[in-house]
């Protein structure tokens, strides 16, 4: 009798999927397509996660390139950007991380990895020169530090040549960038250097959002 339900329903049984490894796989990739489809699909369409919070701008073009450096430099390693909404946390840090903070950061610098402090608010929090002394070298103001030195930065000259195109880049992804703040880009970052980059990206982190 189950003989003739599985051969009236076509075959298609519990053993037939577990005895066949290639069909196993197709249907578990299947079932995990769709349940990240389900996920991830609706925050394309929810404001509080694609629209910009009020004061979030798109990176100036010595920011932008800033941030490159940072990205370069594998900062990410050490630093997260990404306070979580515990006590604890915004204590030491500030305000919680909201995701309109991030609709112009592509890819964005959340992370988990702490050897280093969290740099979400960091904005402000220290002068120019500080930044500049702690870049070349932590110990000078922090002694116990155990972040490596970056003295080359303060040497290496920007490229002007590079932003224009980084800039549209980003505008194909959404970062609103108009055709003159694309045409003045090289003006703007012309003989700076990657540690006035940086210094310029960090000075503006997470400043937005009061």
């Amino acid at each position: 009798m189950s003989d003739n339900n599985q051969n009236a329903s076509g075959g298609f049984t519990h053993e037939k999927v577990e005895t066949s490894n290639f069909l196993m796989i197709v249907l578990i990739l299947l079932v995990i397509a769709i349940g990240g489809l389900v996920e991830i699909v609706p925050l394309f369409f929810q404001k509080s996660t694609t629209e910009a919070v009020t004061g979030v701008q798109p990176y100036s073009a010595l920011q932008l390139m800033g941030r490159d450096v940072y990205i370069r430099e594998g900062c990410y390693n050490c630093h997260s950007q990404m306070i979580r909404p515990f006590r604890a946390e915004t204590l030491r840090y500030g305000h919680y991380s909201v995701a309109g903070e991030f609709v112009y950061d592509h890819p964005f610098q959340w992370g988990s990895k702490r050897t280093g402090p969290d740099l979400q608010r960091v904005g402000g929090k220290y002068s120019d020169e500080w930044h500049r002394i702690h870049l070349n070298n932590p110990r000078d103001v922090v002694p116990e530090s155990n972040m490596p030195a970056y003295p080359w930065l303060e040497k290496n000259a920007i490229d002007p040549t590079d932003v224009p195109a980084r800039m549209k880049a980003l505008r194909t992804v959404g970062v609103p960038y108009t055709d003159e703040q694309i045409a003045a880009s090289a003006a703007d970052v012309k003989g700076k250097t990657e540690i006035d980059a940086l210094v310029a990206y960090l000075q503006v982190m997470g400043r937005a959002l009061k």
